[in-house]
């Protein structure tokens, strides 16, 4: 049993072995598409510095486990992970045996390897596993989902009665002022440039436009979500969103889709409609309705902090965590007490 490393850009960069044992312990372990080969060939891509490795360890033919990780300072790594990605790139078939498994990484990296972090992992991908006189784990923050496990009618009236009144209440004014509301949705590769163009012009409505924050098809921003939305389409695995009111754009949100679930990525919404219309939360029961009513998706993820519009939507809230490993337990004492202090 051991571990092999290679510099993770190249591995990522067009079809090789090492992207197809990622796919296929992908494909056996947590489907999520936030660890498919796609997402991450394109967090690389955009974000990666050279500095990253691929990591995969044997267990006699097989492959149980596979990260990409980067250098955070001297004697301490932890999975790569750029701030659009909601989930660090760590694949493993059985969570009991993290420890051993962080414990034999930090012994094949170069040294000196005094600690490894896995950053944002999500205990519906990776069971939280308990704490060892070398491995920690702590929480990180509560994310939300909505599972798609009844028909839409008895969720939507499960849903709070301030919510559903408001969304009625603008339906009708819209009916009323002659607006046709539509949802439209894009999945094949040739659309995905428009839709990045799209959302970033919507971006610029709001407030990351002051920031200097907004989605642009030329800044890095831009170029990423291209990228992976390209890539997840010439899959049949990504879905942008646009609502219109009448003709106008209102708000779009960028997806990826896979392991029976269904990730928004991004929402933006005009800013410029003022507060008589919520085009985002209009958008959201147009869509999740389709969802329900498609029967092809059983759940709804959101990741990001739970906000209070989330708690709107579900009450299924749950706490995504991190992880540090030691190289020796004297290493892990002497960090809390650093902490604490």
């Amino acid at each position: 049993m051991s571990w092999h490393t290679v510099p993770a850009t190249a591995a990522f960069a067009k079809p090789t072995a090492h992207g197809d044992r990622w796919r296929a312990l992908h494909g056996s372990s947590a489907a999520s598409p936030l660890l498919a080969p796609e997402f991450v060939a394109a967090a690389l891509s955009v974000f990666g510095t050279g500095k990253e490795l691929l990591a995969w360890h044997t267990d006699g033919a097989a492959v149980d486990a596979m990260a990409i990780i980067t250098p955070a300072r001297l004697g301490v790594w932890e999975t790569f992970q750029p701030a659009q990605a909601p989930v660090g790139f760590w694949l493993q078939h059985d969570a009991h045996s993290l420890a051993p498994a962080l414990h034999s990484l930090l012994r094949a990296l170069p040294a000196p390897a005094l600690m490894l972090g896995l950053t944002q992992c999500d205990p519906m991908l990776m069971e939280r596993a308990p704490d060892t006189a070398t491995v920690c784990t702590f929480d990180y923050i509560q994310t939300a989902r909505i599972s798609i496990d009844r028909n839409f009618e008895s969720y939507w009236n499960a849903r709070g009665k301030n919510l559903r009144a408001n969304l009625k209440k603008q339906r009708a004014r819209l009916l009323q002022e002659g607006v046709v509301t539509r949802l439209e949705i894009s999945r094949e590769p040739h659309e995905m440039a428009a839709a990045v163009a799209d959302y970033g012009r919507l971006e610029t409505t709001g407030w990351k436009a002051a920031e200097g924050t907004a989605v642009d098809p030329d800044n890095v921003q831009g170029r990423f979500y291209r990228t992976l939305l390209e890539g997840f389409a010439a899959i049949g695995r990504a879905s942008v969103y646009r609502y219109y009111l009448g003709e106008q754009l209102a708000a779009m949100d960028l997806c990826v889709e896979g392991g029976g679930c269904v990730v928004v990525l991004k929402t933006a919404y005009d800013e410029t409609l003022g507060r008589q219309f919520s085009p985002a939360l209009l958008m959201r029961e147009d869509a999740c309705r389709g969802m329900f009513e498609a029967g092809t998706i059983e759940r709804i993820e959101f990741y990001g902090r739970v906000m209070e519009w989330h708690l709107r939507w579900t009450d299924e809230v749950r706490t995504m965590y991190h992880v540090n490993a030691y190289r020796w337990a004297a290493l892990r004492r002497l960090h809390a007490l650093g902490a604490r202090s």
